[in-house]
C-alpha cells in the first residue's frame, strides 16, 4: 500500500506543479489583454475567456519591438527613451539598475551565469555549485590582490536566493556542466545528477 501511495504521489507532485507554474506564468501574461479594446477579447464576442491570448499578445509585442529597434530609428527612440527615463528622480535609479541587470544577463556577449563553478563554501573544506557573474569592478578592484571573479552562490531548494561573493580565479573550479544541469542538480538538493564527462562517454558506448 505505502509503496503503491508513494508511486502515485512522485507521479502527481511534478505534474502539478508544472501545471501550476504554467497557469501562473499564463495567467500573468494574459494581463496584456487589458492593452486592447474591450470589444477585442473573447468574453466580449465568445462570452468566456480563452487562457493564452496573452501569450500570443505578449511575445507579438516584444517580436515587433524587437524589429522595431533593431533598425536605425528605432535604436534613436530607445536612446531618447533611455535618456528620457534616466532623468526622472527615482524612476531613474530602479531603471538604471535593471536594465544593467537584464542587459547583463541577457545579452549574448554577457558572460554571466555562463559558467557553473565547484566553490568552497561557506567555509574551507566545504563546497557547493555557484556560477559566474563576471568579474570584480570599481573602487573593489583597488582592494583585491590578485585575480578575482565575481560569483553567485544560490540557495536550495530556491536558486533566486543567495550570496554574491568575489573568490580568487585560483580557488574556483570551472565545471563540465551546462547551467541546466547545475540549476537541475541545486533545486533537487543533490537529488538529480548531471551526467559528467565520463558517464556521458561511458553512454556512448565510448566513442569520442
Amino acid at each position: 500500500m505505502k509503496k503503491y501511495l508513494l508511486t502515485g504521489v512522485l507521479i502527481w507532485i511534478p505534474l502539478v506543479i508544472t501545471i501550476w507554474v504554467l497557469k501562473l506564468v499564463v495567467d500573468t501574461m494574459d494581463q496584456s489583454m487589458l492593452l486592447l479594446p474591450a470589444h477585442w477579447r473573447t468574453e466580449y464576442w465568445l462570452g468566456v475567456h480563452v487562457p493564452g491570448q496573452g501569450v500570443v499578445l505578449t511575445i507579438l509585442i516584444v517580436f515587433v519591438t524587437g524589429v522595431l529597434a533593431a533598425n536605425f530609428i528605432g535604436e534613436r527612440l530607445v536612446r531618447i527613451w533611455d535618456e528620457l527615463l534616466h532623468r526622472i528622480p527615482f524612476v531613474s535609479s530602479i531603471y538604471s539598475s535593471v536594465k544593467q541587470v537584464s542587459d547583463t544577463l541577457f545579452s549574448s556577449s554577457g558572460q554571466a551565469f555562463r559558467k557553473a563553478l565547484l566553490v568552497q563554501w561557506p567555509r574551507e573544506g566545504m563546497w557547493t555549485i555557484a556560477f559566474q557573474t563576471g568579474v570584480p569592478g570599481g573602487d573593489v578592484v583597488n582592494h583585491l590582490k590578485g585575480d578575482y571573479v565575481s560569483v553567485y552562490v544560490p540557495t536550495t531548494p530556491n536558486p533566486t536566493g543567495g550570496y554574491f561573493v568575489m573568490l580568487p580565479r585560483a580557488e574556483v573550479i570551472e565545471l563540465d556542466m551546462s547551467v541546466d544541469e547545475a540549476l537541475k542538480y541545486i533545486i533537487s538538493m543533490g537529488v538529480v545528477s548531471p551526467v559528467g564527462r565520463a558517464d556521458k562517454h561511458a553512454a556512448h558506448g565510448g566513442i569520442s
